[in-house]
């Protein structure tokens, strides 16, 4: 049943006095709208994040909900189809009225979404790491930029591995292809050879992998030291990893470490093989903290078994989600403008220790952590750094060092700093 919360007299008095957005009418139930692939290529990776998004609108109701009103959460399955996911948040912003937005995991996906979410005034938040290189006054990224995962994994190959030659081997869409672009520049700044980068592309759900590795390993023919940088995505980790160990390659020889691949693809595969290969995210569910061990409690007892894991976009829609609340209490209204202006500076506790922080240019400040993978499927975290903020625009391409992003105070989200002005945002879907 449908009713609207009106906010008059002294509660709107007390929000202006506090600070807050002017009151408005808040509808109740508040519609959350959640994006995310429940079939084809992705929903190995992105079905958990549904259920995610659903456990915690359930306990966010059992706590009273948000400004007196119960959440809804508005589900669409965009079926691993990047134009659909576009079609469904616009059926989400124009149908179902939806307040918010968490969805995608593709930045082919994301890309789809943006001229959407900017052209309704939409607000979305997106959980997964990506190439950068974007930062929308309507977006709020929650995963990691590259300075907040490829840029220390390549740094850990290069100081604490001692790699020489690298293999970027990545899915074919803008996510792999840009940040493989920063990644050899940045590995060129840094003494390695253009012949000793090799970059490989392959479609989503490519399941042929045996050319590919072999390739890999003719790198260190020469007794080199071979890393690999995988920016694979969704079900074809499954038959890249088999071909690993068909081919016998393990960690101590050719170690790969994965941007795409936490614990929920793991869980489907026989990691015995894997020991030793790694992974750069900013979450794992092996981090010992008071907080994670409750957040896994109550994923247990939400999803009714044990065996299930967490990971990593997991805790971005965690953190992104509760900010979400904390803002729109703050501003007394679910209005975007309203609550886009109070989610600048909110802090949350992360699930490994530490504080979130929301940056003017929409991106959090959070760890880096880099796990080897077990037996058991889990990562061992062998490096984890303190907060570090995400950064919009890389430092590692020409055309983007100049830039910044900054809604707050030069309400622009690509600034050059050399000509002094904002200019429109590039698109590299």
């Amino acid at each position: 049943m449908t009713r609207t919360l009106k906010l008059t007299g002294v509660a709107a008095a007390a929000l202006v006095a506090a600070g807050a957005a002017s009151a408005q009418d808040v509808e109740c139930p508040i519609k959350v709208g959640v994006l995310h692939s429940l079939s084809g290529t992705m929903a190995i990776s992105e079905t958990t994040l549904k259920d995610t998004m659903e456990m915690l609108i359930e306990k966010q109701n059992e706590a009273g909900g948000v400004l007196g009103c119960d959440l809804e959460a508005v589900v669409k399955d965009p079926a691993s189809d990047w134009p659909l996911f576009a079609e469904k948040a616009r059926e989400l912003l124009t149908t179902d009225d939806v307040d918010v937005i968490f969805g995608s995991w593709t930045s082919a996906s994301r890309k789809a979404v943006l001229p959407v979410i900017e052209e309704l005034n939409g607000l979305f938040f997106y959980p997964v790491q990506y190439e950068g290189e974007e930062s929308s006054k309507n977006v709020f990224y929650t995963g990691a930029a590259p300075n907040q995962q490829a840029i220390p994994a390549v740094d850990y190959f290069l100081e604490e591995l001692g790699i020489e030659k690298f293999a970027l081997l990545g899915t074919d869409y803008v996510y792999p292809r840009t940040t493989n672009n920063i990644l050899e520049s940045y590995l060129m700044d840094n003494g390695i050879a253009e012949e000793d980068i090799f970059v490989n592309y392959t479609p989503f759900g490519h399941s042929d992998w045996s050319t590919i590795v072999s390739d890999v390993q003719d790198l260190s023919a020469d007794g080199s030291l071979v890393g690999v940088i995988s920016t694979i995505n969704g079900d074809a980790n499954v038959g890249f990893y088999k071909e690993l160990a068909a081919q016998g390659v393990d960690a101590a020889d050719i170690p790969v470490v994965a941007f795409s691949v936490g614990e929920e693809e793991l869980s489907g595969f026989d990691t015995s093989n894997l020991v030793g290969h790694l992974a750069a995210w900013n979450y794992f569910m092996s981090a010992d903290t008071p907080e994670n061990e409750e957040f896994i409690a109550q994923w247990h007892e939400y999803i009714g078994d044990d065996s299930r894991v967490t990971n990593d976009p997991m805790e971005a829609h965690y953190i992104g989600f509760n900010m979400w609340v904390n803002a729109a209490e703050e501003a007394g209204t679910t209005d975007v403008d309203a609550v886009r202006e109070a989610m600048w500076g909110q802090e949350f506790p992360n699930l490994t220790g530490g504080t979130a922080v929301m940056n003017t240019n929409h991106h959090l400040s959070k760890p880096v952590l880099i796990g080897e993978i077990r037996a058991d499927g889990q990562f061992d975290i062998i490096t984890q750094t303190e907060e570090v903020p995400g950064d919009a625009w890389t430092d590692f391409l020409p055309e983007s060092a100049p830039l910044k992003s900054d809604w707050q105070e030069l309400e622009c989200g690509m600034y050059n700093t050399e000509t002094e002005t904002c200019v429109q945002i590039k698109s590299n879907y």
